[in-house]
């Protein structure tokens, strides 16, 4: 089940738990807001050991460190310090960009490496697919 789904039965999560604590709000508020769509927890359940993330109304602002590859600019290396710099300097989210190089392993490696919410652009992945 998804946290829309277990907020909409009235369910506290762990994750609902945990943002609650990091926002120093009740878990009844946090899952009332995910129940509404006020407020999402990003999660995916096959990813374990990930820091649960709230963004929506009534929570504090989050920062979103944009990553990724160019085709003029394809080093693995450069986007793995990237996403060390952007962890240790408190980014809450990190968001794949990446054109350039083998995509899946760039994704791969951020959603293996990042112990923060991890997002991508499924689009640009299918626009450069369809110009290969």
């Amino acid at each position: 089940m998804t946290q829309l789904e277990y907020a909409r039965l009235g369910k506290i999560t762990y994750e609902m738990e945990s943002v609650a604590d990091q926002e120093g709000l009740s878990p009844e508020y946090i899952r009332s807001g995910v129940a509404d769509g006020s407020i999402v927890i990003p999660h995916n359940i096959k990813r374990k050991g990930v820091k649960p993330c709230g963004i929506g109304k009534g929570l504090r602002t989050k920062v979103n460190a944009n990553l990724g590859t160019s085709p003029d600019q394809l080093s693995l290396e450069n986007e793995m310090k990237k996403l060390e710099v952007a962890i240790k300097y408190g980014a809450d989210t990190v968001m794949d960009l990446s054109t350039g190089g083998d995509l899946d392993e760039i994704r791969r490696y951020f959603l293996d490496k990042s112990p923060i919410v991890v997002g991508s652009v499924p689009i640009y992945s299918a626009a450069v697919s369809a110009v290969r």
